[in-house]
């Protein structure tokens, strides 16, 4: 079918696509659907296959053109959109369907004209990404670290015993508990993770999401305690934070630790590999190393596209704003055991909507830049590249590489290729930029934080 077609931009990342057919294509359109309708409709009074054309269109010539139309809409703007000859930036966003605007008219004599708009990939123009000078958050691994990691290793490797029936629970002990928190109806809430039994942790080591260490301590095997209790505004669970609810805890286990002294005795059983203290030691600060140089790479990269975003505004559009937000709803309500739809109640009580779509719009924002450098730099992945990053799998996990390559079909192949793509463009972000260590903070701070 021949067709005309015009692509015009508007203001929100979105086009406005109209397309005109001949009149001529509009009879032929027309004219085969009648001989499909005449073939396999049966009237009162004809035979299927028998109904003449002109009693057809009597008894539904308007039914008749608005399905003519329905069809000639669908089936061009599929053409249209699969002429390879459109471009990326024209086709619409997958969760971004076309919307008819006002009400085309099929007239058979006439040709035929209809408009769609539709989300596309905003429009960017990176002005400037290289050469700019950036500030990063930065840490450095002191002693501290390396004594707390020490430390949690003696935690580890500890001797765990049953305390007396008489003892009181203390920080540094092992509580097994059942808890119970309720909703505000008094109801116990139906979402995982506020209700749970068998749950043990080290007291005082704030190993809980709910932060109810100091409401154990005191307590006495097969005690219960009821009691209501505020949880933390920056509480993980968006649904309790900054909120007062009832909670039942029972206290069914209560066990201490002795822990082995830090000797090379210790590093010895930790892995045959130590012969002395010195040795894991070694091993905890080339590990932490590892780390750090991870979480830094993260931190220069996030100064130089803060500075890259600034001063390359995006109009993101509202379908990738909604998605995006989205899929952070599911991934929660995932977590938690609950319909989305309750998720989406408690961001409204809490007043997270604005704040999830700030940082939705921040994340896809972000992510634009990339793909968009990636693409005017002509990023590729060679086999080779591929080959290099199996190897580096292999030598990782310790498995051949001929057994890590046959757990990576074709599609989990490409999502390798992104990753090099994405690795070989942030590289060039960090080397062609200036960046200079700004703000220190600790380390365990520093890695912890997410922003």
């Amino acid at each position: 079918m021949a067709i005309n077609k015009e692509i015009k931009r508007l203001d929100k990342s979105n086009v406005e696509l109209t397309i005109t057919v001949p009149k001529e294509d509009i009879q032929v359109h027309y004219n085969d659907m009648i001989s499909e309708y005449t073939k396999t409709l049966q009237l009162p009074g004809f035979r299927k296959g028998k109904v003449p054309r002109e009693v057809l269109e009597m008894k539904y010539a308007e039914a008749l053109k608005d399905d003519a139309m329905s069809r000639i809409i669908d089936s061009t703007l599929q053409d249209v959109l699969k002429d390879e000859n459109t471009s990326r930036n024209e086709r619409p966003l997958p969760y971004s369907a076309p919307e008819l605007q006002g009400k085309p008219v099929l007239n058979l004599d006439q040709d035929f004209q209809y408009a769609v708009i539709y989300d596309v990939m905003p429009d960017v123009n990176i002005s400037q990404w290289k050469g700019l000078n950036a500030e990063y958050i930065y840490a450095e691994i002191e002693e501290g670290d390396i004594d707390r990691e020490l430390q949690e290793i003696r935690e580890r490797n500890a001797v765990v015993m049953d305390r007396d029936d008489n003892d009181t629970a203390v920080n540094g002990d092992i509580v097994t508990i059942n808890y119970k928190i309720f909703d505000e109806n008094g109801e116990v809430s139906k979402m995982l993770d506020m209700h749970r039994d068998d749950f043990a942790f080290t007291l005082g080591s704030g190993a809980n999401a709910f932060k109810f260490d100091d409401d154990i301590v005191g307590m006495k095997r097969n005690e219960t305690k009821e009691f209501e209790k505020k949880f933390d505004e920056g509480l993980e669970s968006i649904f309790i934070a900054g909120k007062t609810r009832k909670m039942q805890i029972t206290l069914t286990a209560l066990k201490e630790k002795k822990l082995p002294d830090l000797d090379d005795d210790l590093a010895q059983d930790v892995d045959e590999k130590y012969q002395t203290l010195d040795d894991l030691k070694k091993s905890v600060k080339e590990r932490l190393e590892k780390q750090l140089d991870i979480r830094l790479r993260e931190k220069r990269l996030s100064a130089v596209l803060k500075l890259i975003m600034e001063n390359t505004p995006v109009v993101i559009p509202e379908s990738m704003i909604k998605a995006e937000t989205e899929s952070r709803v599911r991934r929660i309500a995932r977590h938690y055991g609950i319909s989305a739809e309750n998720v989406h109640k408690m961001m409204a009580m809490n007043g997270k909507d604005n704040e999830w779509r700030d940082e939705a719009r921040q994340a896809l924002h972000s992510r634009i830049i990339i793909e968009t450098l990636m693409e005017e730099q002509k990023i590729a992945v060679s086999d080779e590249d591929v080959e290099k990053e199996f190897e580096s799998i292999a030598s990782v996990s310790g498995t051949p590489i001929e057994e890590v390559k046959k757990h990576y079909d074709d599609n989990a192949v490409n999502y390798i290729r992104e990753d090099i793509m994405e690795k070989k463009i942030t590289d060039m972000l960090l080397a062609e930029n200036n960046l200079k260590p700004g703000k220190k903070e600790n380390y365990l701070d520093f890695m912890t934080d997410n922003s």
